[in-house]
């Protein structure tokens, strides 16, 4: 789950973490006074859930209430496109406004969770900014990471070894040892996935400050925080996205339009792969789970339906504890709620298949049984031609 860039400094100053003093705006006006409570000279940044902001032109440096005024009635007016929004953009809701300061030095801190450690990992780097991604890939060596033991957790020396790694010494280097635990700490009891500060400034007066943070919380832990939905900003979501969260299902829209619905997250990536190996374009990623009911395969169909870039579905799924005549009947009858007729292929195996295969046959549907996934990939990519009258790519299928 994801939080702007404001509410991820609210946290963090909680913990004892140094921010810039910064209002909230909804509206043009409401950047103006602001702007005039930091003293006419500030930063502008607009709030969306995406990295890139300063490139794609939504934080920005002004120098008096007015000019401020001018780029909120701007920022509010458009999408914001960034490399991590896709084509489309975001639409800027909020504004935040922040005090302009003088930095002396800049550098990168994160702690992230580490999925093959399954603890997390500290990273640190000298050289902070916009391009951090950039010193990773051309200057690994730059990158300081530190993987923290849950049983001892982050101890000073260790905080310590890395202020150093950053050049920091004196008065600054003990600052940024706290600063670090800290960071460390609102990891930990707020069950972030990632905390990351990107840049860590020394100021010109000779303070640690964090200028920009983002705070992305582990979903599976949002039992034990029940003030984090509230904290979700709606508006920065893709509505089917929401909808698929009313239902437990895990969906993210893709740029493609083969609709697909696959039980398991793994089964699902391979079920991407082969599709795009077979020259289709997946529409979204969409795990309805182990156990799904018959009425949660119906809303998940609905949902891939109710996008208008699908042109075909593809339904893989192996039933273990879910049987398959419960995914065929959740198929049938959504598919007869909304009046489907786009071609459907699916590939089912494990409890009851035959059943379940039965039950589409006899269904009147436009659909295809696979027999494997490569059939099953095959099958759509063939059926999406014969409805467009071209080929979907010129990719060369796999083996498998």
């Amino acid at each position: 789950m994801n939080i702007h860039e404001y509410q991820a400094k609210e946290i963090l100053s909680s913990y004892g973490i140094p921010v810039p003093r910064g209002r909230v705006a909804l509206t043009s006006d409401q950047v103006e006074r602001a702007a005039k409570e930091m003293g006419g000279r500030c930063v502008v940044k607009a709030q969306i859930y995406a990295g890139g902001r300063g490139k794609a032109g939504g934080v920005r440096l002004v120098h008096n209430p007015e000019q401020a005024h001018e780029l909120g009635k701007e920022l509010f007016a458009r999408k914001l496109v960034t490399p991590q929004t896709g084509p489309d953009g975001l639409r800027v809701r909020r504004i935040l406004i922040e005090e302009a300061v003088e930095i002396s030095r800049e550098f990168y801190l994160s702690i992230t969770l580490d999925r093959e450690t399954s603890r997390y990992c500290l990273i640190a780097s000298a050289e902070g900014g916009i391009d951090i991604e950039e010193v990773a890939r051309t200057s690994p060596r730059k990158i300081h990471m530190l993987t923290i033991d849950p049983f001892t957790g982050l101890r000073p020396y260790q905080a310590r070894r890395i202020a150093l790694a950053l050049g920091l010494t004196g008065s600054i280097c003990e600052d940024c040892v706290d600063f670090i635990l800290n960071l460390y700490r609102c990891a930990l009891e707020k069950d972030c996935f990632l905390v990351e500060i990107n840049p860590l400034v020394v100021t010109r007066a000779g303070w640690l400050m964090a200028m920009d943070a983002k705070i992305t919380f582990d979903d599976n832990a949002l039992f034990r925080h029940r003030e984090y939905p509230d904290m979700l900003d709606y508006s920065q979501l893709d509505q089917l996205e929401i909808t698929a969260g009313k239902y437990d299902l895990s969906y993210i829209k893709l740029a493609g339009n083969v609709g697909c619905m696959v039980n398991g997250a793994g089964l699902a990536m391979a079920t991407l792969d082969v599709l795009h190996e077979f020259g289709a374009q997946p529409a979204n990623f969409l795990d309805v789970g182990g156990g799904a009911t018959r009425e949660k395969v119906a809303e998940a169909f609905k949902i891939i339906l109710q996008d208008s870039d699908v042109k075909g579905v593809f339904v893989n799924i192996f039933g273990g504890i879910m049987h398959c005549d419960v995914i065929a009947q959740g198929i049938i009858e959504a598919a007869a709620e909304v009046h489907c007729t786009l071609p459907i292929v699916v590939r089912m195996d494990g409890s009851k298949v035959e059943e379940g295969k039965k039950l589409l046959r006899d269904s009147g549907l436009n659909v295809q049984i696979g027999e494997n996934l490569g059939d099953g990939a095959a099958r759509i990519v063939a059926m999406l031609k014969s409805v467009s009258g071209g080929p979907v790519t010129e990719r060369r299928p796999c083996q498998s």
